[in-house]
């Protein structure tokens, strides 16, 4: 008899619809204004196919280690060869965002032209921006620290010649420590990065969905918008 039950059970839960996807956990680097940006872009984007989500705010290399292992759902956003050292990460196209690394410096004046024009000077990062440790790869004065206002604390206390940070990110934090007579970016930008949206393997499905989305959302101009209505509301705060 209980046998029975049991089989009539399994059947009819085996012929149940699987519940559609409803909340997505996605890592944020914590600290990092341009991934409240991206966030933001995502939540709007989630939004169109009735998904809510939720952000996990953990150190840069952290953030990996757990979209990475499926503990998370993914990423915000991270630059395009992330796949090649993440191979659980499905890369969502077309990009989501865009950062500009660019150097902040308290008394050097030069012409920024490219990473080559910063290998001779001590520079600061932060750990886990892929970005920025792409960048500086191989030169011999690279320090990694553990965030971007504590980098550029470090930057005014005379600890670097110079810092890496992307634009948007280092005029909110620099304006946030009140260090904006100390510390002024250099001009022009060292690149514009475009930077991906990803999920955890699991969710392949779901990243063509997600894809599709941020597709018509770019080609309509809908995605620039938000992105720059985004970026004006937190330059603008006191």
């Amino acid at each position: 008899m209980w046998r029975m039950i049991f089989l009539c059970l399994w059947m009819l839960l085996c012929g149940m619809p699987c519940r559609a996807q409803s909340v997505i956990r996605l890592a944020r680097i914590a600290d990092i204004p341009d991934q409240y940006v991206g966030g933001e872009l995502l939540r709007a984007v989630y939004a169109r196919l009735n998904i809510t989500v939720q952000f996990e705010d953990v150190p840069g290399k952290r953030a990996l280690a757990l979209s990475s292992a499926g503990e998370l759902d993914g990423e915000i956003q991270r630059i395009g060869n992330l796949s090649r050292d993440y191979p659980t990460l499905v890369q969502i196209s077309p990009p989501i965002n865009y950062i500009e690394p660019s150097v902040f410096t308290t008394t050097l004046q030069f012409d920024v032209r490219g990473w080559d024009s910063i290998k001779d000077y001590s520079i600061g990062i932060v750990r886990g921006v892929g970005s920025s440790e792409a960048g500086t790869r191989g030169m011999s004065r690279v320090t990694a620290t553990t965030s971007l206002e504590n980098m550029i604390e470090m930057l005014d206390a005379g600890r670097f010649d110079l810092i890496v940070t992307d634009l948007f990110s280092g005029l909110v934090a620099v304006k946030k420590l009140k260090l904006q007579s100390h510390i002024h970016p250099l001009s022009p930008p060292i690149a514009r990065i475009y930077i991906y949206h990803y999920l955890h393997e699991r969710h392949r499905e779901l990243a063509m969905k997600v894809g599709r989305v941020i597709e018509e959302m770019d080609a309509s101009g809908e995605l620039a918008q938000l992105r720059a209505s985004l970026v004006k509301k937190y330059l603008d705060q006191p």
